[in-house]
C-alpha cells in the first residue's frame, strides 16, 4: 500500500516533493561599498525563495500543520463510524458490503481512504466487483491521481481509465466533494484555494529559512574612517578570528563599533500571519477552532460552545462526506436497500447531559425505564416498560391487591395446620 500513499500525496520516491532544502549560511562577514563589514553572504533584505508552481499538491498541503490536522479530524470522524442497512425505515441484517467492503482491509481503512480522497483531492473512486449475476461483492478504493475521467463531446461521463486500463461506469463508482457545472471532476478545498495554500507555504518556509538563508547579518562592524578593500578584508578576518564561534567580550577602539541586528522570534517566524493562515485553513475545511486545537483571538471556550461547535461540525462539514458515501453504497446495494451511518457514538453526549435528558424523558412519560437502560447498554428490569406515572401507580396498586388477596389464603392454610 506504500505506492498508494506516495502517489496519492504527489511526492517522489524519496518522499519529498522538491529538493529546495535551505542551505547553511556562511559566518563570514562581507564588506559594503562604504567600508561597512557585514556578517553574511548576500545583501538581500528578505530570504531567498524557490520557484514554485501555482498549484499545490496534497502532499505539499499536508506539510502544513493546520491542513494535516483538518484532514486528520475529518478522516478520524468518518472511520470510527459503522454502516447500517434499511428497507424503508426498518433496519435489516447488514450485508457483507457494509461490514467489509474490501476483503483486503477493514471497513475503517476503506472509509479513511475514501474520506481522505474527497478531502484532499475532491474525488474518490471505487473499483466495483460483481459476481456472474451482476450483484456487487466488494469495492476497492483507488488512488484518485491515477484515475482519468472519460467524457464525450457533450461533457457526459462515458468511462474511466485507471493505470492504462479502461473501465465503464458500472465498474468504477465516482464520489465527488463539490460538483461544479462543466467539470466532470469534483473540487475539494485544496483544489479550490491553491493561492491561499501557496501563500501559507511561502510564509512557513520564509520563517523556517530565516536564520539560515535570509541574507540578513547577525551584526554590523563599522569604522569611522573609510576603508579600502585590503583593510576591510583584514578587519573581517580579524573579527572572525577573535569573535567567530566564540562567546566573550569584544574590545574595540574609538574608530570601530559593533551593532547587533536583532529580530524577535515572533517577527522572524511571522507568527501573526501564520495564525491568520491557520484560521483561514480551518474555515476552508469547515473545522471549528476547538477541534483544530487552535485558539481564536477574542473568543472563549466553554463547555457549552465546545459542544455546539462539535454539533455544527457534524451537521455542516461531516455530513457532506457521510451523505456522499451513504448514497454511493446505497447505489451498490439491492433495490430498495439503503445504507446509513450510525452517528450515535459520534454525537453521544456526556454522562451528565444524558442523565438530565433521561430524567426529562421519564418525567414527560414518552420513554420507559427499560428504554433508557437500553440506551445506556443496561439489561431491562421487571416492570420497567411503563412510561407514565399513571401506569406505574396502576402497577403498584395491582401489586397491593395481589398481596391483600394472598394474605387471607395464607392465614387459612396456617389454621388448617
Amino acid at each position: 500500500m506504500a505506492g498508494f500513499w506516495s502517489s496519492f500525496w504527489g511526492t517522489n520516491s524519496s518522499g519529498s516533493e522538491s529538493s529546495n532544502a535551505p542551505q547553511a549560511r556562511s559566518t563570514n562577514p562581507y564588506v559594503a561599498d562604504n567600508g561597512t563589514v557585514h556578517d553574511g553572504t548576500t545583501v538581500n533584505d528578505v530570504p531567498t525563495r524557490a520557484d514554485f508552481d501555482q498549484k499545490v499538491s496534497p502532499g505539499a498541503a499536508l506539510s502544513l500543520i493546520s491542513v494535516f490536522r483538518a484532514a486528520q479530524v475529518i478522516s478520524t470522524s468518518v472511520m470510527q463510524l459503522t454502516l447500517d442497512a434499511y428497507k424503508g425505515d426498518e433496519p435489516i441484517e447488514k450485508p457483507l458490503l457494509l461490514r467489509r467492503p474490501d476483503s483486503d482491509e477493514s471497513l475503517s481503512a476503506s472509509l479513511e481512504r475514501t474520506s481522505l480522497s474527497l478531502c484532499l483531492n475532491g474525488n474518490a473512486f471505487w473499483r466495483v466487483f460483481r459476481d456472474n449475476q451482476g450483484r456487487v461483492t466488494g469495492i476497492r478504493v483507488l488512488n484518485p491521481l491515477d484515475v482519468k475521467i472519460e467524457v464525450d463531446s457533450f461533457g457526459n461521463v462515458t468511462g474511466y481509465t485507471y493505470l492504462g486500463r479502461k473501465y465503464d461506469t458500472t465498474e468504477i463508482k465516482h464520489l465527488s466533494h463539490l460538483r461544479v457545472f462543466g467539470q466532470p471532476e469534483g473540487r475539494g478545498p485544496i483544489q479550490a484555494c491553491h493561492a491561499e495554500l501557496r501563500g501559507a507555504l511561502d510564509v512557513r518556509d520564509h520563517g523556517a529559512n530565516w536564520f539560515q538563508d535570509s541574507g540578513v547579518p547577525t551584526g554590523i562592524l563599522s569604522s569611522k574612517t573609510p576603508l579600502n578593500a585590503e583593510n576591510a578584508e583584514k578587519a573581517k578576518a580579524r573579527w572572525i578570528e577573535t569573535q567567530g564561534g566564540h562567546r566573550g567580550p569584544a574590545i574595540l577602539d574609538g574608530d570601530w563599533s559593533w551593532q547587533s541586528v536583532y529580530l524577535s522570534p515572533e517577527d522572524a517566524q511571522w507568527l501573526q500571519v501564520r495564525q491568520f493562515d491557520n484560521t483561514a485553513i480551518a474555515r476552508l475545511f469547515g473545522i471549528p477552532a476547538v477541534l483544530m486545537l487552535a485558539a481564536v483571538e477574542g473568543s472563549s471556550e466553554t463547555y457549552a460552545n465546545i459542544g455546539q461547535a462539535e454539533t455544527t461540525f457534524a451537521k455542516y462539514t461531516l455530513t457532506r462526506y457521510l451523505r456522499e458515501i451513504e448514497e454511493a453504497f446505497s447505489d451498490l446495494l439491492p433495490r430498495g436497500t439503503v445504507a446509513r451511518f450510525n452517528l450515535e457514538g459520534l454525537l453521544r453526549p456526556d454522562a451528565t447531559t444524558r442523565y438530565a435528558l433521561h430524567t426529562q424523558a421519564l418525567t414527560a412519560g414518552f420513554m420507559s425505564v427499560n428504554e433508557v437502560r437500553s440506551i445506556e447498554n443496561l439489561p431491562p428490569i421487571p416492570g420497567g416498560d411503563h412510561k407514565t406515572q399513571a401506569e406505574l401507580d396502576a402497577q403498584a396498586e395491582q401489586f397491593e391487591q395481589t398481596d391483600e388477596t394472598a394474605a387471607p389464603d395464607q392465614e387459612e392454610e396456617a389454621s388448617d395446620e
